[in-house]
């Protein structure tokens, strides 16, 4: 009888000491994660680009990211993970740990065209993800060689008019902002257009400019450079009002076409679950970075219009951007596996 009474003590003292050890365990827990958001960062910081190193998304994240790291002393590595349309960078950053240490440079492409674009996407850019703070914003813009004989809109819709599906007009990819926003110009327009997707804009550029086709969409970061030292010539830009860095190239808006807008838009995002306040402390940082001259200027200087803000007006543009680029894929037709 001793020996069962001696043996309930020693249980009753077991589950006593356990009860102590998950309440002090319990206790800790949110010690832990505070003391971890207030010293954060601690480490090095990876800041996914979901495209190759020298492109517009690519340079956007690496202005921000050097005077990140120089305002704040903090340490941010870009990782260029190229693929699938950017697919592979986004989904690689959805899926890691929601502590803050991992974000992604997403762009109008990869968070709202992707998803209807694509049968099967490893990611639910509005679940999977939460934005952060947006970066920039840059118009779409039409060119074509310098020595072509279209130098207005309106000479490409009269010359398509008279002869449907002989212009031809390239873009890089199947789906992109710069694709879809060539369907927008055609049906607007009531003109059919040959269309021409490259794997990149390198081999456009040298066709392009050698006359082998006829037409080119692309943001204006990629086109910039052509236009400044005269070989590509701008005929419109797909934003409502004229970009700063092509003054003389009037909008769809302007020339008839009320209210067309189709703009390429970046933005940082962290995997879904990150703490609101990592979020916060990340989203002032990108603002303050912002608000630099030389940031103001890099950013302006490749064609792009300055945006931050908070974290909510991102996921809002989100919301809307998703539903309405579907409705654009779905009238283009445009599908990839």
């Amino acid at each position: 009888m001793a020996t069962h009474v001696k043996s309930r003590v020693q249980r009753a003292r077991m589950q006593a000491l356990c009860a102590v050890a998950l309440g002090v365990a319990a206790f800790a827990a949110p010690l832990q994660s505070s003391f971890a958001q207030d010293n954060y960062p601690a480490k090095p910081i990876r800041l996914i680009v979901p495209f190759p190193p020298g492109g517009g998304t690519d340079m956007i994240a690496r202005a921000v990211a050097q005077k990140m790291s120089d305002q704040n002393k903090w340490n941010i590595v870009v990782d260029n993970r190229p693929g699938a349309g950017g697919n592979l960078g986004v989904d690689a950053a959805a899926k890691a740990s929601p502590d803050g240490y991992t974000l992604v440079m997403g762009q109008t492409s990869n968070l709202a065209i992707n998803p209807s674009l694509y049968a099967k996407l490893p990611y639910d850019p509005i679940k999977d993800l939460v934005p952060v703070a947006l970066v920039s914003s840059a118009p779409i813009v039409m060119a074509t060689g310098v020595s072509s004989k279209y130098k207005t809109f309106p000479e490409v819709v009269a010359a398509s008019k008279n002869k449907p599906d002989a212009l031809t007009l390239g873009y890089s990819g199947n789906g992109t902002v710069a694709h879809l926003a060539g369907e927008q110009a055609e049906n607007a327009a009531g003109i059919k257009l040959r269309h021409v997707p490259y794997k990149g804009a390198a081999q456009a550029m040298t066709d392009l400019m050698g006359g082998n086709i006829d037409l080119y969409m692309s943001a204006i970061p990629t086109l910039l450079g052509h236009v400044r030292n005269g070989k590509l010539r701008p005929v419109v830009v797909t934003s409502l009002k004229r970009s700063p860095q092509l003054p003389d190239t009037p909008t769809l808006a302007e020339l008839g076409y009320k209210d067309f807008e189709a703009i390429s838009w970046y933005g940082v995002l962290a995997p879904a679950g990150t703490p609101a306040p990592i979020v916060d402390k990340l989203n002032k940082a990108i603002n303050d970075a912002l608000t630099q001259p030389d940031v103001v200027e890099k950013l302006r200087s490749e064609g792009g219009d300055v945006l931050g803000g908070t974290s909510q007006k991102f996921s809002q543009l989100l919301r809307a951007e998703v539903p309405r680029w579907s409705k654009i894929v779905k009238d283009s037709g445009a599908t990839l596996d």
